[in-house]
């Protein structure tokens, strides 16, 4: 079913149908629901820490599966599509532990009246904590089902089987379907720890590519996004604010605008102020001319510099991420270096978009934000209603990869729909709205100083990283725009770090590799130059390009082979098996080396250290004329546990390997003193398809059996790290300040020539 208007009407009317059901998910979440829930505020309570995955929040069962009397199963996720193909991913593992087809599964994604508060969609969490509370909810669901037909027959439940089309089966040929089971059952009951699962000898759907739910309306240009929903007298909004976050507009003549033709209403509220129309374009153009005001800035001045200028002027807490002292041989060889990344936008291809009704006292949104049950929250305080008079339903969105726009403009929409009871109000952000307003993913610095014995072992590592919050998403009022524009205004949250092993900042500072006298810090500066917050991958994105780019300066160094290095120092056998595959697959052996031009790197990391591991090699070309580093093959092993989804896992490597491509070598968010500059496509390119690599190889490596392991962000730091190594590799040059752009490639390169 589509998330168009359309099909979220056949979705409501299926919720007032089954209202007995949604009451049995309300009650088995409201613990949950009652903690605040989302990674900001700590996620949802944990009321029972024996089980797996979020049923740990979330234990009963009916909040996860419901089976009706014709044997339709319903399955219910906290979790949401981003476009990482979970839809498919979780009917696959809910399929495969009901033994049912997976085409037979109706999957409910993040919806506050009907699913569990699973916190945010973010982080690769949702197979690691979704996957695993589904698989074995469904799991808890057929032992009950098989335990039902063992009492009515008379025999052990062990000696029972199913067939794959929702029957239990007698060892004497008798069989009942589960719907006729599950009218004598009521799942509203807490799960059970170490239920036995299906053995993978036996999977029927996971492990297979299956088509994916949600991509033919996408590859057909249907109904997808909630930038595509329509819904009866739906009317359309423009929220008008100055040129970029902490700007704002002078006087505006609000009454010119309110007479023109098509404009149903200008609603105000404090410094908040948007116009709504009844056809998209007079919204447009009123906005148009509402925002040709002068404006001025509101907040302090954006800070000149580099990103390490910048950063290493703030104000800092040092936090202690590892200290360790050992007994070693004396250095003899050390290294030190520096690196950097500057601020970047999201580039959602869809500028933020939401629509909101309110009516009889229920305000609904539909969002394509990642964290539904904090856009409640946020909705609820910001319009001052209860909290059970929001209800919020996620839409997908065209475009995500962390808080981009999404809690913003649902927030905006709210406000405009409070104003205008009974009436659907669509709101979209302008591409130069989200550009100039959305949070970036913060500039971040680090320091590296690490030293070698005789042996080439490495003896010490001293590693520092600067970094604001990376997590700053709303979960009340004081995190989005409008909140700090309604009267009285809502005090921004402080900015505060994410403890590790997940961490922001620091995320995978601290080094897989068995290392002594390691020194990990992470300078904590809460005050923000800019509007930041989380980006895909959050900090490994530079600590592992930094981390990856010191090993291959160390194997120079100590001349050896880059993988030798980083092989003799990890005793993790997972990650030893994906750095060995992806170096054997790319003939690491027998690669072209570095001739001046041309070359090849390598890179791994596992994300976190607790989800999957990924290991990237790839081969580059540079155009020392135009600055161009031109990749000409990556290949990619990744380890992600149990495979549900082979096509899934590809998708999202290769996703992550071109997404980071365009990070590392082109994307730079740009400031002047007033305001943001990088506004469009020109002033802010992202890599097109000319530059996608000629091939990108995936090679999967399978652990049948073992947990699930997020997956989506564990390609960005090691093929960022790569793609250094191969530069420097190429051209003897070593580049280490992002992005890695035509002119600093050409500076770097004609001083190499005049030397």
């Amino acid at each position: 079913m589509s998330d168009t208007g359309e099909g979220l009407l056949r979705r409501r009317a299926f919720l007032a149908a089954g209202a007995l059901v949604v009451n049995f998910s309300l009650r088995g979440n409201a613990r949950a629901q009652l903690s605040g829930g989302g990674e900001g505020s700590g996620g949802p309570a944990v009321v029972d820490p024996k089980l797996i995955g979020d049923l740990k929040t979330s234990p009963l069962l009916d909040s996860w599966i419901r089976i009706d009397g014709a044997g339709h199963v319903t399955v219910f996720t906290g979790k949401v599509e981003l476009g990482q193909g979970i839809r498919t991913a979780l009917i696959q593992v809910a399929a495969e532990e009901l033994d049912i087809a997976p085409g037979t599964i109706e999957l409910v994604t993040a919806d506050t009246a009907r699913t569990p508060d699973e916190g945010l969609t973010a982080g690769s969490h949702s197979m690691q904590d979704s996957g695993r509370a589904i698989q074995n909810a469904a799991a808890n669901v057929l032992a009950l089902l098989k335990r039902e037909a063992a009492r009515r027959w008379g025999v052990a439940a062990d000696s029972l089987s199913t067939n794959g089309q929702g029957e239990i089966l007698s060892g004497d040929a008798r069989k009942l379907s589960y719907g006729s089971l599950a009218e004598a059952l009521s799942l509203h009951v807490d799960a059970v720890p170490g239920v036995p699962l299906r053995d993978p000898g036996t999977y029927r759907t996971m492990g297979r590519s299956l088509p994916r739910v949600d991509i033919l309306a996408k590859l057909t240009g249907g109904a997808s996004y909630v930038q595509d929903m329509r819904l009866p007298g739906m009317l359309h909004a423009r929220v008008i604010r100055g040129p970029s976050y902490g700007t704002r507009l002078a006087t505006i003549d609000i009454e010119a605008v309110a007479r023109l033709p098509g404009v149903v209403k200008v609603v105000r509220s404090g410094q908040f102020l948007a116009v709504v129309a009844e056809q998209e374009w007079t919204a447009i153009a009123a906005m148009r001319k509402l925002q040709a005001s002068d404006f001025s800035r509101t907040a302090t001045p954006i800070p000149s510099g580099t990103s390490r200028e910048i950063m290493k002027a703030l104000p800092t807490r040092e936090i202690v991420i590892l200290d360790t002292t050992d007994a070693v041989a004396p250095a003899v060889a050390s290294v030190k270096a520096n690196y950097s990344r500057p601020w970047l936008h999201h580039g959602s291809i869809g500028p933020s978009c939401a629509v909101a009704k309110y009516q009889d006292g229920i305000m609904t949104v539909w969002s394509h934000s990642q964290g539904i049950f904090d856009v409640r929250r946020v909705v609820a305080d910001l319009c001052e209603l209860p909290i059970e008079q929001v209800h919020g339903i996620h839409a997908p969105g065209s475009g995500c990869y962390g808080q981009n726009g999404a809690d913003d403009v649902a927030a905006d929409a709210a406000l405009v729909a409070k104003a205008m009871p009974g009436r659907p109000i669509r709101l979209q952000w302008m591409r130069e709205q989200e550009q100039g307003w959305e949070p970036l993913g913060p500039g971040m610095v680090t320091d590296v100083e690490a030293s070698l014995d005789a042996n080439h072992r490495i003896v010490a590592w001293n590693y520092a990283v600067w970094s604001n919050p990376h997590n700053n998403r709303p979960v009340g009022a004081g995190g989005v725009i409008a909140g700090g524009e309604v009267v009285p205004p809502h005090p921004v949250p402080e900015g505060k770090p994410i403890p590790m092993p997940e961490g922001d900042g620091s995320r995978n500072s601290n080094p897989l590799y068995v290392l002594p006298n390691v020194h990990v810090r992470y300078h904590f500066a809460k005050d923000m130059p800019v509007r930041v917050s989380a980006l895909r991958s959050l900090g490994a994105h530079l600590n592992v390009f930094s981390i990856e780019s010191t090993f291959d300066e160390l194997a120079k160094a100590a001349g050896v082979d880059p993988l030798a290095m980083r092989l003799s120092h990890m005793q993790d056998e997972r990650a030893r098996a994906v750095m060995q595959t992806a170096a054997d697959r790319f003939g690491w052996a027998h690669r072209r080396k570095g001739d001046g031009y041309r070359g090849c790197g390598m890179g791994f990391a596992r994300y976190k250290n607790i989800g999957a591991y990924c290991a990237v090699v790839l081969e580059v070309e540079v155009d020392a004329d135009a600055g161009r580093i031109r990749v000409h093959r990556v290949v990619a092993a990744v380890d992600s546990g149990t495979v549900v989804s082979p096509d899934g896992i590809r998708n999202q490597i290769e996703g992550a390997v071109l997404q980071s491509l365009s990070w590392t070598m082109t994307e730079q968010a740009r400031f002047d003193a007033l305001h943001r500059r990088s506004f469009d496509w020109s002033a802010y390119p992202i890599h097109r398809f000319e530059d996608v690599p000629g091939s990108v190889e995936v090679h999967i490596v399978e652990r049948p059996g073992l947990p699930f392991l997020g997956t989506a962000e564990a390609g960005q730091g090691p093929t960022a790290a790569a793609l250094a190594n191969a530069f420097a590799d190429a051209t003897g040059c070593r580049l280490r300040d992002m992005p890695l752009s035509a002119e600093k490639v050409r500076a770097v390169l004609a001083a190499r020539d005049r030397a």
